[in-house]
């Protein structure tokens, strides 16, 4: 499992400014615990006065970690695009991973934490 210790900068792909979804919950509570908090959405500008990432492609290199809050369709296609880029850490939370993912990511060598909440995890 990755380490959250080591973790400074998170993307977060599915950021929203939507306060009732979990895009924007788990935004406010990475950022309420310290993180540096990239939102990635073609959606918006800025969400909470943050820079958002239209794309994968937006992204500087020293992300650590990328959270994926979308439904598995939408995970799916990101997913390429960030193998494409060459991260290695991939979240995704309950509900965001699917058989799709899993035979695009089977050669990839990256490490996944699939079906837990970071929300959860970040208390630990």
């Amino acid at each position: 499992m990755v380490d959250l210790n080591k973790v400074k900068k998170i993307a977060l792909v599915g950021a929203t400014t939507n306060k009732e979804k979990f895009g924007y919950i788990i935004l406010k509570d990475l950022i309420s615990k310290g993180f540096e908090v990239i939102p990635v959405t073609p959606k918006y500008e800025e969400i909470e006065g943050i820079k958002v990432a239209k794309t994968i492609k937006e992204l500087e290199e020293d992300v650590d970690l990328i959270v994926f809050v979308v439904p598995p369709k939408v995970g799916a296609v990101v997913t390429r695009e960030v193998l494409e880029r060459g991260f290695k850490n991939l979240w995704y939370q309950p509900g965001a991973y699917s058989s799709e993912i899993e035979e695009i990511l089977k050669q990839s060598g990256v490490e996944v934490v699939r079906e837990r909440c970071i929300m959860v995890e970040t208390r630990r």
